[in-house]
């Protein structure tokens, strides 16, 4: 499996990582983000949203558990920390198989329902406005990601 490990130094470069990976992501495409609260799951989400021609602004979806918004692809925003069983009657399934870019936070809530392939992010305070973004490849298609990202 391959993996990369950024360090940053602010919310700027954060966003500015998820704007560079913004800029690969296809149709289809499923990213999970997981971490620390507060260490910028959702600053991350909204730059790779905007990357994506989202013009709305993104928030995080604790209580509502999915979004959608429309951009150059739709994009999807799901928080599955609030979720057990019930993925099933969501049709997790739709989402990870459609025509858009979806991301699941907190996803080892629904570990047994994540696809085969996926690029696995984790994101860490190392210090006030540093962070540590990891990033592992499930799959082909997310080893391929993390080389143009890497560039």
């Amino acid at each position: 499996m391959e993996s990369l490990t950024w360090e940053t130094k602010s919310a700027e470069e954060t966003e500015s990582l998820a704007a560079k990976l913004g800029a690969i992501l296809q149709q289809g495409d499923v990213i999970t983000l997981s971490g620390d609260l507060g260490a910028g799951k959702t600053t991350f989400t909204k730059a790779l949203a905007k990357a994506l021609g989202v013009k709305k602004n993104v928030n995080s979806p604790t209580f509502t558990i999915m979004k959608e918004y429309q951009g150059d692809l739709p994009f999807y925003h799901m928080d599955a920390y609030r979720l057990e069983d019930s993925m099933e009657e969501m049709g997790l399934e739709e989402y990870i198989e459609g025509d858009g870019v979806l991301v699941i936070e907190w996803p080892e809530m629904i570990e047994d329902q994540l696809p085969e392939t996926y690029l696995a992010l984790q994101l860490h305070y190392t210090g006030e406005t540093q962070r540590s973004l990891q990033a592992e490849a499930h799959g082909a298609r997310y080893e391929q990601v993390l080389k143009e990202w890497n560039i």
